[in-house]
């Protein structure tokens, strides 16, 4: 990724201020008619045979059968369907990879560890196969973040849908910390062999680490305090791009996985008075009432995963998800992947009959993400005001059976089955037999 231009910066500014970027004509009007709307929101069940009516990239209208419909709508019968809020994946390389074997379509690392000025939206390709893919099974954003040791740079919220990277971006929401291993075994790459450590030495190099990423928050501290940041000649766009963070505006997503690191991420952002995510949180359900009591917000993993210790239970990262709902912990599920984002509501129906209420589950991949991330006001449910990104589905999302038959992202009516999984099926269904 290259350093943020300040063409894209000017470009982007724009486009947040102009409430999520460009969308469909402000005049167009689409109406949604007969599906049952899950709306998500807080006291309202879902509406049977309902209207949706969107204007623009906005929804204007949410309702019951007996709903007006303002003259000049297109209207689309999709009665016996489902609505839904479109599914937000909120850690995934999403644009930032196309074939992890082929290093040269790969853009999601940098190097050094610190770059908070790097923003992930520079390194987006929106003509990504992955892409339609994605959105096919009704996710219709996602953030795209970076990776790397110690601060990796920020993670950019994105539609998915738009033939330029400043038609999809929206912000940058969360600044992406790699939080150090505290590992007496390990394997080193460059020679191929296992080696091992004492316990004081590895546990000296995590201090330190953790020393280290203090210091910058410090040094940032003060350069907001100085006079610098108002020097062309004496700009540091590194710390300056910590100044969100330090302001409360931007948290930091820490991933950490162990009970231990868990623990130290908690302290670290009491200790220096910042928002933090966790990121990953495989362990937290072990400690699930002390994260709920530190009021810290997870975004956990794919629950189709393995355990994270020989003796666990098979089915503990299924379990997990139910484990923190029970014990009041706030979480969003997410894939952290980008060919794989497409199986995020199967991530979140898997942990359903381990536990974890339906609608939990479903808010866990909607609603949760965007109050996770600050965009609470804006995507996640459906009421008047908010983004029009939404799914139709003639079924239960979460269930693999079930067909996504229309995906709206900004008011925009996209194609759902125009997407190389479903073009190749075609194809190749249609080979004349010899």
């Amino acid at each position: 990724m290259k350093r943020f231009s300040q063409t894209f910066a000017v470009l982007a500014l724009v486009m947040f201020a102009g409430a999520f970027g460009p969308a469909a004509a402000q005049d167009s009007m689409l109406a949604l008619r007969g599906a049952m709307i899950h709306t998500l929101v807080d006291g309202e069940g879902p509406i049977e045979n309902g209207v949706i009516v969107l204007r623009g990239n906005r929804i204007a209208i949410v309702g019951g059968p007996d709903t007006e419909i303002p003259r000049g709508a297109e209207v689309i019968d999709v009665s016996g369907q489902h609505l839904y809020p479109g599914f937000f994946d909120s850690v995934t390389r999403i644009g930032l990879t196309e074939i992890g074997q082929v290093p040269v379509t790969s853009d999601f690392r940098e190097l050094g560890d610190s770059n908070p000025h790097l923003e992930a939206a520079t390194a987006v390709h929106p003509a990504s196969e992955i892409i339609p893919v994605t959105r096919a099974n009704g996710v219709t954003h996602a953030v795209a973040a970076p990776q790397g040791a110690g601060i990796a740079g920020q993670g950019s919220l994105i539609h998915l849908d738009g033939w330029t990277v400043e038609e999809m971006f929206v912000s940058n929401l969360y600044m992406v910390v790699q939080w150090p291993n505290l590992q007496t075994r390990g394997f080193d790459r460059s020679t191929f062999t296992a080696f091992n450590r004492s316990f004081a030495e590895a546990k000296e190099e995590y201090d330190t680490a953790i020393a280290n990423l203090e210091s910058l928050l410090d040094d940032a501290r003060r350069y907001r305090a100085s006079d610098a940041n108002s020097d062309p000649t004496q700009r540091n766009f590194k710390l300056e791009a910590l100044g969100p963070v330090l302001a409360g505006e931007q948290p930091m997503l820490i991933t950490a996985n162990a009970e231990r690191a868990i623990r130290d991420v908690i302290a670290f952002g009491e200790r220096n008075e910042v928002s933090v995510v966790i990121a990953g949180g495989r362990e937290a359900w072990r400690i699930a009432d002390e994260v709920a009591a530190s009021g810290v917000p997870l975004i956990i993993g794919a629950t189709q995963s393995l355990p994270s210790r020989e003796d666990d239970p098979y089915d503990a990262p299924y379990a997990a998800p139910a484990k923190l709902h029970a014990a009041g912990v706030k979480f969003a599920i997410s894939t952290y992947n980008a060919s794989s984002a497409r199986t995020l509501p199967y991530e979140a129906g898997t942990a359903v009959p381990y536990g974890l209420p339906y609608d939990e589950a479903l808010k866990a991949i909607t609603r949760y993400p965007a109050e996770i991330l600050g965009v609470g006001d804006q995507i996640g449910t459906l009421s008047r005001g908010m983004v029009a990104n939404l799914l139709i589905a003639d079924g239960d999302p979460l269930d693999i059976a079930t067909q996504v038959t229309h995906v709206v992202i900004q008011g925009r009516l996209i194609d759902p089955y125009d997407n190389k999984h479903d073009n190749s099926y075609e194809k190749y269904r249609g080979r004349p037999q010899r």
